[in-house]
């Protein structure tokens, strides 16, 4: 007598979409096809059910309100269960840079509005196929910014030699640039040891530029303005990095970038002004 067949648990699907209409409608056909589906209406209730239960897939819409995003709950599950197959709706095909990015954590990205047949279908190609999805190698974005830092130097200096306002005072490239190699150092030192964001320090590099850029000539604005494009050029070396940067850090790294930057800024302007004073006197 032949054993019976023990019937496999349907693949469990995470759907988190802030639309009810979108949520409610489908959740109910996909639970016809044969999923067991969880739905979500926020990032919060979604980073929950990812904490609290395992899933086969998850289904994401990549726009949606409050704190965080569709990437937020992506980088989670991917985070905590690396073997879920995530598809990531959006409605806004033309933001290249957003797919490009949501691109190198979610299995794939779907187009708004999708038949339901295809999307079925598309799910289940991507269940029969996970075993077989090669993960990038990932890397910290200090050490990314530290590796490329010639090169953000480089995009630095590119961007401004074509600023009117910077440009209007004659340096050589190691009068402009001398500064960047030792601030990126120390940004790099601040990634690897974390400390809480504002909290003062001191930039022996920034406190030196600022005299020296007292002594060339420069006026406050112009030294915002260099830093602008400092944030601007490292940024850039991220966006070269896509492919490898680990994104499960990259919010508090990218806060942590601004906040020292700005607390370098803030050091430079007060060495430039503690040198106004000395010659003004």
């Amino acid at each position: 007598m032949k054993a019976k067949e023990i019937p496999s648990e349907p693949p469990r699907i995470l759907l988190v979409d802030d639309n009810e209409l979108v949520r409610t409608s489908l959740k109910a056909v996909l639970e016809i096809k044969q999923f067991r589906v969880t739905a979500a209406a926020s990032v919060s209730e979604a980073l929950h059910y990812i904490d609290t239960e395992p899933f086969d897939v998850l289904l994401c819409d990549l726009r949606m309100p409050g704190a965080g995003d569709g990437f937020t709950v992506v980088s989670a599950m991917r985070h905590i269960n690396p073997d879920a197959v995530t598809l990531v709706f959006t409605g806004y095909p033309d933001l290249e840079e957003a797919m490009n990015a949501i691109l190198l954590q979610a299995d794939e990205v779907l187009i708004k509005p999708m038949a339901i047949d295809k999307l079925v279908v598309k799910i289940r190609q991507k269940l029969e196929t996970r075993g077989e999805r090669m993960l990038p190698n990932t890397e910290r974005v200090a050490s990314i910014l530290e590796r490329d830092a010639l090169a953000t130097i480089r995009e630095w200096l590119t961007r401004v030699e074509r600023d009117t306002e910077l440009t209007i005072i004659p340096l050589s490239e190691e009068q402009r640039t001398g500064h960047l190699p030792k601030l990126i150092q120390e940004l790099v030192q601040r990634l690897r040891v974390p400390r809480s964001l504002g909290t003062k320090a001191v930039s022996q590099a920034a406190a030196v530029h600022g005299k020296i850029r007292k002594s060339q000539g420069y006026s406050i604005p112009m030294i915002i303005e260099e830093s602008r494009i400092l944030q601007v050029s490292i940024f850039q070396t991220l966006q070269n990095n896509l492919s490898t940067v680990d994104f499960s850090l990259l919010l508090i790294d990218v806060m942590t970038i601004a906040d020292e930057v700005d607390s370098q800024l803030k050091q430079t302007i007060i060495s430039f002004t503690e040198a106004a004073a000395v010659v003004a006197a």
